[in-house]
């Protein structure tokens, strides 16, 4: 179908793509640099911002939970200063503290372990949710959907903001995350693209709803002429 080619081809590339981060292998170190992202991204803060502040992260080589510790408060609120973090740079320090430590403590610093340990997609999302205080559901969409092909039990409900362009696309018609998450894969099953995946197909309708559908920039959407609220606005 045209508008998911359209899509996934102009929205959809993944963020541990743009930095860097495989995660098509089962790779523990990888996973927690997906990790480290996700809980920037977590906050309600530019594209920019998050990915120049994880470049810091990785020039220090601060990208192991032993290594975020080392750093400790101070080291962590220079490192989010620097990439342009500064409103959250306190509050993210505490947080990537009391997770670090809650993640090695219970999961012996192991994201992997801790989805191996736990016992269906929803108690995996409260094993991390349950790392801190400041995981919670934003964060943990972000995380798994890219996690989706990796691990089983990855299957986070679509964010408001996917649920949005799905909706202005007449994608979907459920009202519930989990009606959205059915239909959305059921669409993607019919209308999938060569070469892309499901998480492309998520990703695009992210960044849709985020840069278009809510600022109300129909005219410069790639998929405008789809769209049943678009308007010249």
């Amino acid at each position: 179908m045209e508008v998911t080619n359209l899509l996934t081809r102009n929205l959809g590339r993944r963020y541990s793509e743009i930095l860097g981060i495989n995660l098509r292998k089962d790779d523990d170190g990888e996973i927690f640099k997906w990790f480290l992202a996700s809980v920037l991204f977590g906050a309600p803060i530019s594209e920019t911002s998050v990915i120049r502040t994880y470049r810091c992260f990785e020039r220090r080589g601060v990208l192991t939970p032993e290594k975020i510790l080392k750093t400790g408060w101070h080291g962590l609120v220079e490192i989010l200063d620097e990439g342009g973090y500064a409103r959250y740079d306190f509050k993210t320090s505490d947080k990537l503290l009391e997770v670090m430590s809650n993640l090695i403590a219970k999961h012996e610093g192991s994201l992997s372990l801790l989805h191996e340990q736990a016992l269906s997609s929803s108690d995996l999302e409260k094993s991390l949710k349950d790392l801190g205080k400041g995981i919670g559901e934003v964060t943990v969409s972000i995380l798994l959907r890219e996690l989706r092909e990796l691990w089983k039990k990855a299957d986070p409900k679509p964010t408001p903001l996917v649920i949005l362009a799905a909706k202005n696309l007449d994608l979907i018609r459920g009202k519930s995350p989990e009606r959205s998450l059915r239909e959305l894969k059921e669409f993607w099953r019919k209308n999938k693209v060569v070469g892309k995946t499901f998480t492309n197909f998520e990703t695009a309708l992210l960044r849709l709803g985020k840069d278009f559908c809510r600022k109300g920039r129909c005219k410069q959407c790639v998929v405008r002429g789809f769209c049943s609220v678009a308007t010249l606005a």
